[in-house]
């Protein structure tokens, strides 16, 4: 049996100018994920990223504290859809970000008025109702996704390892078709990502099975503090 570890990028820089960007919570995060699975995983035979910069940067900190020198691979299919567009095709006056953080900002708890508001936007995205309005629909991003994971696994052949470091979205999409879930539920499934949480796939000639899903015990105990969802 080969293994994918589905890597979620670590906190990234809510409320700012450049959200694609990882906070130093972000940065805290990816290198206590690479100490743990430096004694898991001695043998790394292939890393992928998606191409947003909240990927590379939690790669390049994990890979570092594991002590890999492997040459990381960038591929766009694991890369996340666009939550600005989702936001704006709700409410289009959104598309101005200033406009966004202004009203968030005069709310009692700006995360929470924001995560009430997105989830109305990812509703209204996977009704595909208005596909035409996105430059990809739902259906398409879980295409992407999957073809993503099929590329990958047969790339890497038999019995092998891969580090994908990526987002909750494209994630919680493989899962949901790994699990035969509906979209409802996928959506509860992303809400709960932990940042730098792990997803472990197994795969084998036949198939491909989800073994752990949002594993992130490396951040319990002394270091629950770097437990972050956005």
């Amino acid at each position: 049996m080969g293994a994918v570890y589905l890597i979620r990028h670590g906190q990234a820089s809510f409320g700012q100018a450049d959200y694609d960007a990882l906070s130093g919570t972000g940065v805290e995060q990816s290198r206590v994920l690479g100490e743990a699975l430096r004694t898991r995983l001695p043998q790394v035979d292939l890393v992928l990223s998606g191409t947003m910069r909240r990927h590379r940067q939690t790669a390049d900190a994990c890979l570092a504290a594991m002590r890999l020198d492997a040459e990381r691979l960038e591929q766009p299919g694991f890369n996340e859809y666009d939550h600005d567009e989702l936001v704006a095709r709700l409410e289009p006056r959104y598309a101005d970000h200033a406009q966004l953080a202004a009203e968030l900002a005069g709310t009692p708890d700006a995360r929470r008025a924001f995560q009430a508001l997105f989830g109305k936007a990812m509703e209204r995205w996977m009704s595909g109702r208005h596909d035409a309005e996105y430059s990809e629909s739902w259906s398409a991003f879980q295409a992407r996704c999957s073809k993503a994971l099929e590329d990958l696994v047969r790339a890497l052949g038999a019995s092998r390892t891969a580090l994908v470091f990526t987002s909750g979205g494209p994630i919680s999409a493989i899962c949901q078709k790994l699990l035969g879930i509906a979209d409802a539920e996928m959506a509860r499934v992303n809400w709960t990502m932990a940042n730098c949480g792990v997803t472990k796939l197994i795969y084998s000639e036949r198939s491909v099975y989800l073994s752990t899903l949002n594993e992130h015990s490396h951040f319990e105990g002394a270091r629950r503090h770097l437990i972050t969802y956005r």
